[in-house]
C-alpha cells in the first residue's frame, strides 16, 4: 500500500512539474525572429488576470537556441510561480545584438571596463523587438495592466534601465542587477516605478559605480529606490539577489495606477 501511495505521489509531482516549465515560442519583428520562453501560471484561467514579468538575460546567454537565456533565474521563477502566479517571459537577444544602446571600451590603465550610455538613441533591434513583444501581450485580456514587472542582469540590467526610460508609464516595479544606464534618463519614470538595484562591490565586469550613479540620480528625483551592494562579491551578484527572501514579495506587492 505504501509503494502504491508513493507511486501516486510521484506521478502527481511529475504532472505538476510538467505544468511548471518555460515553453518555447518566437516573435516576428521587422523580418527577424526573437526567440523567447514563457512560463504560464499553474491552472491558468484566461478569464482571470495575471501579472506579466519580463526578464532580460546577460550577454553570455545571447544566441538563437532559445535555451541559454534560462541559465540564470528561470528555476527560481518556476519555484516561486505557485506563490506568485504570473506570466513570465525570458526573451533571447541575438548574438550580435544588445538589449541597450551602449558604447564599451577597456581602460587598461585602470584595469576596468567603461560603459557609455547615450541619453538619446534609437533602440537596438533586440530592444525594439522586446517592446513589440510586450505590446503584443498587453493586448491580451488576461494580462493585469497594473502589474507589469521588469528585471535583468548585467547586459539585461542595462536593458532594464533603458527600457524603463523608453516606456516610463508601464512598469509597476523593476529589479536591475549589476547593470547601469544614463542617469539623465530617470526623471520620466523615477517617481512612478519602484526599483530595487543589486550589485557586487567587487564586480570587475560591470563596475558597481554604474548602479550607484543610477541610485543617486533616483534620489535626486525624490524617488525612493532600494540599493543592495554585496561586499566581496564579483559579477555574479544575481545569485545573491535571487536569494533575497523578499525579492518576489517586494516585486509582486507593487501595483501601478492605470489612468
Amino acid at each position: 500500500m505504501k509503494r502504491i501511495l508513493l507511486f501516486i505521489l510521484c506521478i502527481g509531482y511529475t504532472a505538476m512539474g510538467q505544468q511548471q516549465t518555460f515553453d518555447k515560442d518566437a516573435f516576428e519583428h521587422k523580418d527577424k525572429t526573437l526567440p523567447y520562453r514563457i512560463l504560464m501560471p499553474v491552472d491558468f484561467d484566461a478569464t482571470k488576470t495575471y501579472p506579466l514579468h519580463i526578464f532580460l538575460h546577460g550577454s553570455g546567454e545571447r544566441g538563437n537556441d532559445n535555451q541559454a537565456q534560462l541559465v540564470h533565474g528561470s528555476e527560481l521563477f518556476i519555484k516561486q510561480n505557485p506563490n506568485y502566479p504570473a506570466i513570465v517571459i525570458f526573451p533571447q537577444c541575438p548574438k550580435e545584438d544588445y538589449w541597450a544602446q551602449i558604447q564599451y571600451r577597456r581602460d587598461e590603465e585602470k584595469g576596468t571596463n567603461v560603459f557609455i550610455y547615450p541619453k538619446q538613441s534609437e533602440p537596438t533591434w533586440a530592444m525594439s523587438a522586446v517592446i513589440a513583444l510586450i505590446d503584443h501581450y498587453l493586448e491580451k485580456a488576461y494580462i493585469d495592466k497594473s502589474r507589469i514587472y521588469l528585471g535583468g542582469l548585467s547586459m539585461g540590467g542595462m536593458g532594464t534601465f533603458e527600457l524603463l526610460s523608453r516606456r516610463p508609464n508601464l512598469f509597476a516595479a523593476a529589479t536591475p542587477i549589476c547593470g547601469g544606464g544614463n542617469p539623465d534618463n530617470v526623471a520620466t519614470w523615477a517617481k512612478e516605478t519602484p526599483v530595487w538595484i543589486f550589485h557586487g562591490d567587487e564586480d570587475k565586469v560591470v563596475p558597481p559605480t554604474y548602479s550607484k550613479i543610477m541610485y543617486q540620480a533616483l534620489l535626486e528625483e525624490k524617488a525612493v529606490p532600494k540599493l543592495t551592494m554585496y561586499p566581496g562579491i564579483g559579477h555574479n551578484s544575481w545569485d545573491h539577489a535571487f536569494a533575497e527572501e523578499a525579492f518576489f514579495s517586494w516585486v509582486y506587492s507593487k501595483k501601478r495606477k492605470i489612468n
